[in-house]
């Protein structure tokens, strides 16, 4: 088997357009493509990083709750790369975005923190 990379990440959302702003408006992705699905009463939004397809953002109704933070099987959280975590922190901060405090990976001596999209999907920024 060879695989050769991540094509995208599947997200499910409560709220399409509050998810739909979060995404593009606030992370900076671009959207590629943006489609309705009658038959499933559900969006479907591919969203790219940099040029790179990433994400699907999903809308179903009634799609049930997280069943934990972040310990529930499954995935954990999802996590960018970025240069300069004191200025992501800060336009986050800025926009109403609780972060939590930078902490040190004890086996790279990274930094990283976490914050959470509209649903309280956990998501992580690494310092490259």
């Amino acid at each position: 088997m060879h695989l050769q990379a991540v094509h995208h990440i599947a997200i499910i959302c409560s709220d399409y357009e509050a998810s739909k702003a979060f995404y593009t408006d606030l992370l900076g992705f671009t959207i590629i493509r943006e489609v309705y699905r009658e038959d499933r009463d559900s969006y479907k939004l591919d969203l790219a990083l940099n040029g790179t397809y990433l994400i699907e953002l999903f809308s179903f109704p009634e799609a049930p709750e997280r069943a934990s933070y972040p310990e529930a099987r499954g995935l954990r959280h999802l996590a960018f790369e970025v240069e300069n975590m004191e200025e992501v922190v800060a336009e986050l901060h800025q926009s109403g975005i609780q972060v939590e405090d930078i902490r040190i990976d004890p086996y790279t001596s990274k930094r990283f923190t976490f914050f959470s999209d509209p649903d309280g999907l956990p998501l992580e920024l690494y310092e490259i």
